[in-house]
């Protein structure tokens, strides 16, 4: 316990005047020698005194406004006591015959008026403890820059050498961000080399992406290799409630970077202050507005004192100003994704850092399996395949459980105690193998990875479909193998229990979004053609439905909607079919789960063995008059298609006629879907 602090602090010195007060009213009440007494017996005691032969009691005094009795007996001693409402009447008339008795001496009635110091003391103390509370209060607002008096300073912290150091060292995934952001640091330590050709320090980098990708570890690594003053705010910070604030940490911020010059700034989450101006309902001027205007100004103003490098980070690129993103502010702006095979291999080997790994455990193999993970879902992975391990008392982490813990990253925890009926086993390893089943099928679909009729977060049991590599880019063909694939277990549970479930709730919210994307956004449908309908420019401050503008009619909305339709009813068809013609397979996959309740890529590529598939789709243009050419696509570097992937697999099926640019896909024995004209 820190003793000092405690004396130091405005309740220990409170505590005190409270003290100080109750003493000083005992000093002027002063010391009056009575014993306070039961009021009953003291009552008692004057009663008695009537039917006494012998005097007892002295003097007998009533003091008024503190409904007191005070009785001084004949031996010398002094009793005093409270009398209650109503007794008052009843003491005056044994009082008056006691005197006329002369069984006591006297008597007496007094209300007796305040001192002039008691009244002085008793107006001051009120204020005087106010006082004492107001100067310890200031007294401890005026201390560091986290308390209330200096809210208009700065909360930046400043990275010290006696911080624990992140480095380059310990991001991995995003080289060309660290390639970036060296050069800064190599600036900042050999500006001559930079200023011999002419070059300028940029004033601004901002990096952009998705949550999880490591923004704020770049920017801490820049702290750790840069070894100048390193000064760390999040967005948040400037704006309170009260006006004039946020320009004003804008202002001592930038200052305090000046005056220790060369210095670099990190805004984290710089869209809470960098929002895009008069966007608001409630008008353009508000505080966040004169805070990111003195922001505009600190990084490129009529103050050209430079020195300064502003580093910020944000999720959401798209929401902010113009105006901070122009060159001569935030001169480079660095996307960082979601890392490559390569960088998902070193993010791996970074986290495994301190873990005691199994033999057989091969990080390539984990990087594979987690395409479109980010680097804090990769080390979410290995935490989490540490802490089963732990729990399990195992020594040393091993496949099973890294194959856990991707689970657990992807789907949520195996929900252990939830215990399903037969009947709800069957029923879901259907639904799950009508997903995988479509899948396989489908020439252009994602390898299913794994199927598992375990319950795991809100899910019964999932279907896990990824591609064997990372890709950046997706054809028509595979949108509609995906939108078959998501239907599938609908489709099952139709075919076989003649009655579909609520399950497939997500799979038709998934596959309603993906076809109305490829109808409004990617193009895809020969009706509407390739025109993008609706904007995604509407202001993010208002909300989607009040912020997003519908530049199309409803005639158009009406043929958005039928086309969107059109495509589900398709790819649930397709779906239908290809379940009913490969009927035994699926029930031969049921089986094994029912057997195994999960089954891996191997195991499942086994039981599809016998799977007919679809034939790749015809060539699509979108028109008639549009004839796809027969010749193969250049290939630039030999041997690239053998790394990439086939050439097979970027060539059309075939080419397309005028005759069957407009002939719907041929299902097979299903029914065909209605044609909108």
């Amino acid at each position: 316990m820190d003793v000092k602090r405690i004396f130091r602090g405005p309740l220990f010195w409170i505590v005190v005047a409270f003290l100080g007060v109750l003493v000083i009213g005992q000093l002027l009440t002063g010391s009056t020698g009575y014993k306070t007494e039961p009021t009953g017996q003291v009552v008692q005691l004057i009663q008695q005194a009537k039917s006494s032969s012998d005097k007892t009691i002295k003097t007998v005094t009533l003091i008024d406004p503190d409904q007191e009795i005070r009785v001084e007996k004949t031996d010398g001693t002094k009793l005093r006591a409270h009398w209650v409402d109503g007794q008052a009447e009843n003491l005056g008339n044994d009082l008056q015959s006691l005197f006329q008795d002369g069984k006591i001496e006297r008597y007496d009635v007094e209300n007796p008026k305040p001192s002039f110091i008691g009244q002085v003391f008793s107006t001051l103390i009120p204020f005087l403890l106010i006082a004492v509370v107001f100067i310890f209060l200031m007294n401890s607002m005026q201390g560091g820059g986290s308390r209330v008096m200096s809210f208009a300073k700065s909360k930046a912290k400043l990275v010290t050498k006696d911080t624990p150091k992140t480095t380059f060292a310990d991001v991995a995934g995003c080289d060309e961000a660290i390639e970036e952001l060296g050069e800064i640091k190599e600036f900042l330590q050999e500006p001559g080399k930079f200023q011999a050709v002419g070059a300028k320090i940029p004033k601004g980098v901002l990096l952009y992406g998705q949550p999880g990708t490591g923004k704020t570890l770049l920017a801490r690594a820049v702290a750790g290799e840069a070894g100048v003053p390193f000064y760390s705010i999040s967005g948040s910070d400037f704006v309170e409630m009260f006006v004039g604030v946020g320009a004003s940490r804008v202002r001592d911020l930038f200052e305090q970077a000046k005056t220790n010059a060369p210095a670099i700034v990190f805004i984290d989450e710089i869209d809470a202050v960098g929002r895009h101006r008069g966007a608001g309902l409630g008008g353009g001027h508000d505080e966040r507005e004169q805070t990111l205007n003195q922001l505009l100004v600190e990084m490129d103003g009529f103050d050209v004192r430079g020195g300064v490098i502003l580093i910020a980070a944000t999720n959401r690129p798209d929401v902010l100003d113009p105006a901070l993103l122009r060159p001569g502010r935030f001169d480079r702006q660095i996307a960082v994704d979601a890392p490559d095979l390569p960088g998902r291999e070193q993010i791996l080997k970074v986290h495994a850092r301190g873990k005691p790994m199994a033999p057989d455990v091969d990080l390539t193999a984990v990087a594979r399996r987690t395409p479109g993970f980010t680097g804090a879902d990769l080390a979410n992975v290995l935490n989490e395949a540490a802490l089963l391990t732990a729990r399990n008392n195992q020594q040393v982490i091993d496949n099973r459980g890294l194959d856990e813990a991707i689970d657990r990253v992807i789907a949520g925890p195996q929900r252990r105690s939830r215990l399903m009926s037969d009947k709800e086993k069957v029923l879901t390893a259907y639904h799950e193998g009508g997903h995988a089943l479509v899948a396989a099928a489908l020439p252009h679909s994602d390898p299913v990875q794994k199927v598992t009729i375990l319950p795991r977060g809100r899910a019964l049991g999932y279907t896990m479909v990824l591609p064997d590599e990372d890709k950046y880019s997706t054809t028509r063909s595979e949108m509609l193998d995906k939108l078959a694939y998501m239907l599938g277990g609908r489709a099952a549970e139709e075919m076989v229990f003649h009655d579909p479930t609520t399950g497939a709730s997500n799979d038709i919210e998934k596959a309603t979004a993906l076809a109305r994307a490829m109808v409004t956004q990617y193009g895809m449908t020969e009706r509407l053609g390739a025109i993008k309908f609706g904007q995604d420019n509407g202001e993010p401050f208002l909300g989607r439905d009040i912020g997003s503008q519908r530049n199309y009619s409803e005639e158009i909305a009406a043929a958005v909607d039928e086309e969107v339709g059109k495509l589900i009813l398709n790819a649930h068809q397709e779906a239908f079919d290809i379940l009913v013609e490969n009927r035994a397979v699926l029930d031969h996959l049921v089986e094994e789960l029912l057997e195994k309740e999960t089954l891996d890529k191997h195991q499942i590529a086994r039981v599809f063995e016998p799977v007919i598939m679809k034939e790749r789709r015809p060539a699509w243009t979108g028109s008639s008059t549009r004839i796809p050419s027969d010749q193969p696509p250049v290939m630039p570097v030999p041997g690239r298609a053998e790394q990439n992937g086939s050439l097979h697999d970027v060539l059309p099926g075939g080419s397309v006629g005028p005759d069957e640019a407009i002939r719907p896909p041929d299902y097979g024995s299903g029914p065909t879907p209605p044609s909108h004209q």
